[in-house]
């Protein structure tokens, strides 16, 4: 899982006293990651990241003397280093964040919070797993011309990792056995650098393009700001997904964070319900969950698509897909950020297809 030898060293950047002390306890909670300093601003990180040499840098939004955002900019355009952007859930910060994404953020987590106990376990999981995700990422040196046109106590024991039989029970052949219908539908999965893969991925498609439902790892309210921006690039209408919402041609889906999306069918209607429930492969939404409910509901009517991602979110779902009849397609390692998903459902045996970011549309418009 981890990228080099040893563990992720990582700097923590934030203005906040107290976020950099939950962020340094939290962190060196995994046995995998070492915090090796902290930096109050951006030009104190400066001179702390020549000193330390950081795998990994979280970086706050909003700071003085210099934002977060301007910072990674200058990171990404001189001297790349895996960046997790650290912000709130207001909605100006969300968007802010959701920029910085587009100059080379790997990841987006939200502030920790004084909570109950599971909450704090769920905030550390996505935390790590956001951490080690970008320790593993690819991340290359972006253009000056894409920034600018981007615009107390003991540590909780970690649950069990879930799979979906937490929300919903598995497809059997009965439930598999339906006739196939002249509409076809797309569900996708993506996690770290999936957020500009499904920007290229939403672009290609035209106005008309089969139904698609999405489960994109991200915080909650994020995925709303996120919906929306794809939503003025691309000629599909995009929406954060609510229940009962039609899954219709010329639309996609965007599963909401923090809850979990599954496709439903009512006689040729497909729409998708949205629900609470535990982590599933320690996400919440979890691609896994969307993947068995198509298997279930949707069958050969089906075409899957995982992305770059860390971990193994979907694989075990995407191979029921492929048993219910549905076709599969995977990101190539080449176009990834991280190849984890991807690979993961190569191994599990449920992909069909493998192809890389700027064919993904044009094969997905070909089974469909």
């Amino acid at each position: 899982m981890i990228k080099k030898k040893g563990k992720i060293r990582v700097l923590i950047v934030d203005d906040s006293a107290v976020v950099r002390q939950s962020l340094e306890k939290i962190l060196n909670s995994d046995p995998n990651i070492e915090v090796v300093g902290n930096a109050p601003d951006p030009f104190v990180a400066a001179e702390r990241i020549k000193q330390l040499v950081p795998d990994v840098i979280t970086l706050d939004v909003e700071m003085p003397r210099m934002d977060g955002v301007t910072f990674l900019r200058k990171i990404m355009t001189q001297h790349p280093i895996p960046v997790v952007m650290c912000s709130t859930l207001t909605e100006k910060g969300s968007e802010t964040a959701l920029r910085s994404m587009e100059y080379g953020a790997v990841e987006i987590i939200t502030k920790p919070k004084i909570g109950t106990k599971v909450f704090f376990e769920e905030s550390r999981i996505r935390i790590c797993d956001a951490v080690k995700a970008a320790a593993m990422a690819n991340v290359k040196k972006i253009s000056p011309t894409r920034t600018r046109r981007a615009a107390g106590g003991t540590t909780p024991k970690v649950q069990p990792k879930l799979t979906a039989d937490a929300v919903i029970a598995k497809p059997t052949a009965r439930s598999m056995a339906m006739a196939q219908t002249t509409e076809k539908i797309c569900v996708v999965g993506a996690s770290t650098g999936g957020t500009e893969a499904l920007r290229v991925f939403l672009e290609a498609l035209p106005e008309n393009a089969p139904g698609i439902a999405i489960v994109q790892h991200m915080p909650e309210q994020f995925t709303r700001a996120f919906a929306e921006r794809l939503n003025g690039i691309c000629r599909m209408t995009i929406k954060e997904a609510e229940n009962n919402d039609s899954i219709i041609r010329g639309r996609a889906l965007i599963a909401p964070g923090s809850h979990h999306m599954l496709l439903k069918r009512s006689g040729a209607r497909y729409f998708v319900e949205i629900k609470e429930g535990p982590l599933v492969s320690r996400h919440r939404p979890s691609v896994d969950v969307l993947f068995r409910s198509a298997a279930r509901y949707a069958g050969k009517n089906a075409v899957g698509i995982i992305m770059t991602g860390m971990g193994d979110d979907g694989a075990r779902g995407m191979k029921e897909m492929k048993d219910a009849g549905a076709t599969n397609i995977a990101q190539d390692e080449a176009s990834c950020i991280v190849f984890g998903m991807p690979n993961e459902a190569i191994k599990h045996g449920g992909v069909d297809i493998i192809k890389p970011l700027d064919k993904l549309a044009s094969e997905m418009l070909r089974h469909c």
